[in-house]
């Protein structure tokens, strides 16, 4: 309830031209695509990179019909798209990367060129299988 309070939140917060123009994520971050290889993904609530490559990877799956992989084609920072907000920058197209792809061991959203598969960042997507406290025995 307090999720869904948030996100109400949130998409009030946001200007009506974005909502009209973006897609809501699955965990409901807002992705803007710039064209049919790249889009924009919108930070909001304190997500930390699992959600952004969740939004992103939901939105490459399902707007895009990618299967390939995504990348990192510019590094968290200031939106281009809507006025004081933070974002990432993704694309389907590693021709359009400044320097070539590249793999990376932690999970980052600031390192041009990182890519994941759609598939390995949509797992980001399911937080109740990395969530401690869903694992752990209740006490009555």
């Amino acid at each position: 309830m307090r999720r869904l309070l948030l996100a109400a939140a949130v998409a009030a917060a946001l200007p009506a031209t974005l909502s009209a123009q973006g897609y809501r994520a699955v965990n409901d971050l807002i992705v803007i695509g710039v064209n049919r290889t790249t889009f924009e993904v919108i930070e909001s609530r304190g997500e930390g990179p699992r959600g952004i490559w969740c939004a992103a990877a939901d939105y490459a799956e399902r707007r895009l019909g990618a299967k390939g992989r995504i990348y990192i084609r510019e590094g968290r920072g200031a939106s281009r798209r809507v006025s004081g907000s933070t974002s990432v920058v993704f694309t389907t197209d590693e021709n359009t990367l400044a320097q070539g792809p590249s793999r990376s061991i932690s999970l980052t959203t600031s390192v041009v060129g990182v890519g994941l598969p759609v598939a390995h960042a949509i797992q980001f997507c399911r937080p109740e299988e990395f969530e401690l406290t869903n694992h752990l025995p209740r006490r009555n």
